[in-house]
Order: structure tokens, then C-alpha cells, then sequence
């Protein structure tokens, strides 16, 4: 290409012409080639990063999640195995009323003649209520009626025990006539339980 107003410069004015295009054109691949090459791949580098810790983020989400869920699966058996030996009914009355029925269905299959029963007032014991009664029996002529009863009613599937247990032998020399009063017990949801329900229930 010949440009007219480099014909009457000299050679090393053209070269220094030469070297000034050269180093703007060197400046302009620079500034509008490299520079944006340079920028895009270290935006798509910190694209890159940054999708590598969301995915991180989101593995370890998806692992805590499942964590949490599997906690909850067995704090919701573990809940369920403790309803099963619980007494039923919404209130001391009728928890006390599960309590008599039981009660007497292993005094009547074991021989154990109840004279009374009394329903004691209820205890609240953390997150539970504590229902129990006290019965009397006749005077028995075998000390195994009572021994079985006893063993029945603590291997129930309700969670029952005795409290208090007081026994009267009429003659030492015969001990196996004896009559006697003893507390039983069993548990029922308490107010702190209800409310602990009624807060897992809401949204």
C-alpha cells in the first residue's frame, strides 16, 4: 500500500510511523481483544467457583435434610412405642377408668378378690401425668395368686408399676394367708405434652 503522506517522510521517520501503528494497533488488539478474553474467563472462572460451592451447599443441604428426616423417623417411632404404654383417655378420669379396667381383669384371672377401689389425685411428672389407684383385696390363701398378679401387671404392654405395697399376715406360722392395700400406677400425657403436640402440629 502506498500511503502519500509517507512519501516524502525519511526512512526512519517512516519507521517511527511505522512503530507508533504498530503500537496502537498492538494497544487496540489489547484493550478490545485480549482484555475482554482476560475478563470473560475470569468471570467464567468465578461462574465456575461459585457454582462448585452452591452445588457444595446443596449436597450438603440434601445430607443435613436427610439427617434431620431419618432424627425425626425415629423420634416419631420412639414416640409411638411410648403412646402404645401410655393409658388412654383425654383426661385423669378416664385414664384412671383404663386403669380400674386392667386392674381388675388380672385380679379376676389370678384369683384375687379386690374389695375396693379408690382413685388417687393425679401428679404431673414432666411431660407426663402419673395416674393411680389404690385397691384392697381379700385374704388370700396362696401366696402364687398374688406373686402372678403382680409379674402380670408389670410386664403389661401400658406402663403400669406398684407404688406402695403394704401386706398383713395373719399367723406367721401360716404365711400364705395374707391380705393387704397397694397403689398401682400407670402414665398418661400430661398438660407439658399436649402443648409440646400441639406446637410440633402447627405450619
Amino acid at each position: 500500500m502506498n500511503w502519500p503522506f509517507l512519501s516524502k517522510r525519511s526512512i526512519s521517520q517512516k519507521r517511527y510511523i511505522w512503530g507508533l501503528i504498530a503500537l496502537a494497533a498492538g494497544l487496540a488488539v489489547y484493550t478490545f481483544v485480549v482484555v475482554p478474553l482476560v475478563e470473560a474467563k475470569k468471570k467464567a472462572d468465578e461462574e465456575i467457583l461459585l457454582n462448585q460451592r452452591l452445588l457444595q451447599k446443596y449436597a450438603e443441604v440434601l445430607q443435613n435434610r436427610k439427617a434431620v428426616e431419618e432424627a425425626l423417623d425415629r423420634t416419631l417411632k420412639q414416640g409411638e412405642e411410648i403412646q402404645k404404654r401410655l393409658l388412654g383417655g383425654e383426661t385423669p378420669q378416664l385414664g384412671a377408668a383404663n386403669l380400674q379396667d386392667m386392674v381388675k381383669r388380672l385380679a379376676e384371672k389370678n384369683s384375687l378378690a379386690i374389695r375396693s377401689f379408690r382413685s388417687l389425685d393425679p401428679k404431673e411428672v414432666g411431660s407426663f401425668r402419673r395416674i393411680s389407684v389404690q385397691i384392697e383385696f381379700s385374704p388370700l390363701n396362696s401366696m402364687q395368686s398374688l406373686t402372678q398378679f403382680l409379674y402380670e401387671l408389670e410386664h403389661q404392654e401400658k406402663e403400669l408399676m406398684i407404688g406402695e405395697m403394704d401386706l398383713l399376715v395373719y399367723n406367721p406360722r401360716t404365711p400364705n394367708t395374707i391380705q393387704g392395700n397397694m397403689i398401682i400406677s400407670g402414665y398418661m400425657k400430661g398438660n407439658k405434652g399436649r402443648e409440646k403436640e400441639k406446637e410440633r402440629e402447627k405450619p
